[in-house]
Protein backbone atom coordinates (compact mmCIF):
# COMPACT_ATOMS: atom_id res chain seq x y z
CA UNK A 1 0.00 0.00 0.00
CA UNK A 2 1.25 3.70 -0.66
CA UNK A 3 0.72 6.56 1.54
CA UNK A 4 -0.69 8.81 -0.89
CA UNK A 5 -2.46 12.02 -0.02
CA UNK A 6 -5.28 12.62 -2.42
CA UNK A 7 -7.11 16.27 -2.76
CA UNK A 8 -10.47 16.22 -4.57
CA UNK A 9 -10.49 19.33 -6.37
CA UNK A 10 -13.61 21.16 -7.56
CA UNK A 11 -14.39 24.69 -9.47
CA UNK A 12 -13.37 26.67 -6.36
CA UNK A 13 -10.58 24.96 -4.96
CA UNK A 14 -7.47 27.54 -4.42
CA UNK A 15 -5.52 28.09 -7.69
CA UNK A 16 -2.09 26.11 -6.23
CA UNK A 17 -4.24 23.24 -5.99
CA UNK A 18 -5.34 23.71 -9.50
CA UNK A 19 -2.07 24.12 -10.84
CA UNK A 20 -0.87 20.95 -9.21
CA UNK A 21 -3.35 18.73 -11.35
CA UNK A 22 -2.75 21.36 -14.16
CA UNK A 23 0.94 20.33 -14.29
CA UNK A 24 0.33 16.57 -13.69
CA UNK A 25 -1.62 16.85 -16.36
CA UNK A 26 0.53 18.90 -19.20
CA UNK A 27 3.60 17.02 -18.26
CA UNK A 28 1.84 13.09 -19.23
CA UNK A 29 -0.26 14.52 -21.85
CA UNK A 30 1.92 16.60 -24.13
CA UNK A 31 -0.34 16.84 -27.31
CA UNK A 32 -1.18 20.34 -28.25
CA UNK A 33 -4.74 19.83 -28.15
CA UNK A 34 -5.11 18.71 -24.70
CA UNK A 35 -2.51 21.66 -22.89
CA UNK A 36 -4.73 22.85 -20.40
CA UNK A 37 -5.14 26.21 -18.86
CA UNK A 38 -5.90 27.14 -15.35
CA UNK A 39 -9.16 28.15 -16.18
CA UNK A 40 -9.56 24.85 -18.48
CA UNK A 41 -8.90 22.68 -15.40
CA UNK A 42 -11.26 25.23 -12.98
CA UNK A 43 -13.97 24.37 -15.48
CA UNK A 44 -13.07 20.55 -15.66
CA UNK A 45 -13.39 20.30 -11.79
CA UNK A 46 -16.83 21.54 -12.19
CA UNK A 47 -18.02 18.74 -14.21
CA UNK A 48 -15.57 16.02 -13.59
CA UNK A 49 -14.12 14.40 -10.83
CA UNK A 50 -10.35 15.63 -10.69
CA UNK A 51 -7.87 14.67 -7.79
CA UNK A 52 -4.51 15.51 -7.53
CA UNK A 53 -2.11 12.63 -5.83
CA UNK A 54 1.30 13.66 -3.39
CA UNK A 55 3.36 11.64 -1.43
CA UNK A 56 3.75 14.03 1.36
CA UNK A 57 4.20 17.22 -0.23
CA UNK A 58 5.33 16.04 -3.46
CA UNK A 59 3.09 15.92 -6.42
CA UNK A 60 3.19 12.65 -7.78
CA UNK A 61 -0.44 12.07 -10.03
CA UNK A 62 -3.36 12.76 -10.82
CA UNK A 63 -6.56 11.59 -11.98
CA UNK A 64 -10.27 12.68 -14.31
CA UNK A 65 -13.46 10.46 -13.73
CA UNK A 66 -15.62 11.96 -16.51
CA UNK A 67 -19.18 11.08 -15.70
CA UNK A 68 -21.06 8.33 -16.74
CA UNK A 69 -22.91 9.49 -20.83
CA UNK A 70 -26.54 8.39 -21.35
CA UNK A 71 -24.92 4.54 -21.97
CA UNK A 72 -23.71 4.27 -18.67
CA UNK A 73 -19.82 4.52 -19.78
CA UNK A 74 -17.69 6.49 -17.44
CA UNK A 75 -14.13 7.76 -18.37
CA UNK A 76 -11.05 6.56 -15.92
CA UNK A 77 -8.11 8.21 -16.57
CA UNK A 78 -5.14 7.84 -13.88
CA UNK A 79 -1.93 10.06 -14.64
CA UNK A 80 1.32 9.14 -12.64
CA UNK A 81 4.59 12.01 -13.11
CA UNK A 82 7.94 10.03 -14.77
CA UNK A 83 9.88 9.96 -11.99
CA UNK A 84 7.16 8.29 -9.80
CA UNK A 85 6.18 5.05 -11.55
CA UNK A 86 6.72 1.84 -10.56
CA UNK A 87 5.74 2.52 -7.02
CA UNK A 88 1.95 1.48 -6.82
CA UNK A 89 0.66 4.99 -7.07
CA UNK A 90 -1.12 4.30 -10.69
CA UNK A 91 -2.85 1.41 -9.21
CA UNK A 92 -4.31 3.36 -6.13
CA UNK A 93 -5.38 6.28 -8.34
CA UNK A 94 -7.16 3.68 -10.92
CA UNK A 95 -8.85 1.76 -8.05
CA UNK A 96 -9.80 5.25 -6.61
CA UNK A 97 -11.14 6.36 -10.08
CA UNK A 98 -12.79 2.89 -11.00
CA UNK A 99 -14.95 3.14 -7.26
CA UNK A 100 -15.95 6.80 -8.02
CA UNK A 101 -17.04 6.13 -11.66
CA UNK A 102 -18.85 3.20 -10.35
CA UNK A 103 -20.33 5.71 -7.32
CA UNK A 104 -21.99 7.73 -10.10
CA UNK A 105 -23.76 4.75 -11.58
CA UNK A 106 -21.48 3.97 -14.39
CA UNK A 107 -21.89 0.56 -16.05
CA UNK A 108 -18.92 0.32 -18.39
CA UNK A 109 -15.41 2.03 -18.46
CA UNK A 110 -13.51 3.33 -20.70
CA UNK A 111 -9.80 5.38 -20.80
CA UNK A 112 -8.17 7.36 -23.30
CA UNK A 113 -4.48 6.79 -23.89
CA UNK A 114 -1.87 8.80 -26.51
CA UNK A 115 -0.58 6.46 -29.16
CA UNK A 116 2.81 7.24 -28.13
CA UNK A 117 2.35 6.36 -24.09
CA UNK A 118 4.09 2.76 -24.48
CA UNK A 119 3.92 2.47 -20.60
CA UNK A 120 0.46 4.05 -20.23
CA UNK A 121 -1.31 1.20 -22.85
CA UNK A 122 0.48 -1.06 -20.78
CA UNK A 123 -0.75 -0.13 -18.24
CA UNK A 124 -4.60 0.17 -19.36
CA UNK A 125 -3.95 -3.81 -20.84
CA UNK A 126 -3.03 -5.08 -17.75
CA UNK A 127 -6.00 -2.98 -15.82
CA UNK A 128 -8.32 -4.64 -18.40
CA UNK A 129 -8.84 -2.44 -20.90
CA UNK A 130 -8.46 -4.39 -24.16
CA UNK A 131 -11.62 -3.66 -26.33
CA UNK A 132 -10.14 -0.67 -28.56
CA UNK A 133 -13.17 1.62 -28.73
CA UNK A 134 -12.05 4.70 -30.80
CA UNK A 135 -8.26 5.85 -32.63
CA UNK A 136 -8.02 9.41 -33.55
CA UNK A 137 -6.47 12.26 -33.98
CA UNK A 138 -7.17 15.96 -32.96
CA UNK A 139 -6.73 18.84 -35.16
CA UNK A 140 -2.75 19.74 -34.24
CA UNK A 141 -2.11 16.85 -33.02
CA UNK A 142 1.19 14.65 -34.45
CA UNK A 143 0.25 11.67 -32.69
CA UNK A 144 -3.14 9.30 -32.42
CA UNK A 145 -5.26 8.93 -29.09
CA UNK A 146 -7.03 5.79 -28.91
CA UNK A 147 -9.95 4.93 -26.67
CA UNK A 148 -10.06 1.37 -24.37
CA UNK A 149 -13.37 0.45 -23.13
CA UNK A 150 -12.94 -2.28 -19.65
CA UNK A 151 -13.27 -5.83 -21.00
CA UNK A 152 -14.74 -7.24 -17.90
CA UNK A 153 -17.17 -5.05 -15.25
CA UNK A 154 -15.47 -6.58 -12.43
CA UNK A 155 -12.70 -4.36 -10.62
CA UNK A 156 -9.66 -5.70 -12.39
CA UNK A 157 -6.17 -3.56 -11.31
CA UNK A 158 -2.85 -3.91 -12.17
CA UNK A 159 0.18 -4.88 -10.47
CA UNK A 160 3.08 -3.10 -12.39
CA UNK A 161 4.66 -5.79 -13.88
CA UNK A 162 7.56 -3.12 -14.95
CA UNK A 163 8.37 -0.67 -12.91
CA UNK A 164 8.30 1.66 -15.72
CA UNK A 165 4.74 0.90 -17.14
CA UNK A 166 2.87 2.80 -14.61
CA UNK A 167 1.09 5.58 -16.82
Amino acid sequence: MTDLRIEPLHSGSPDALLADWQHAHNIIVPAESARLGLDDVRERAGRNVLESAYAGDVLVGCTTVRPPRADGTATVIARVLPDHRGRGYGRVLYERGLAAARARGATAIETVVLVSNAAGLRFAERAGFTVEVDRYRLDGDTVDWVELRLATPGPAAPGPADPADTP
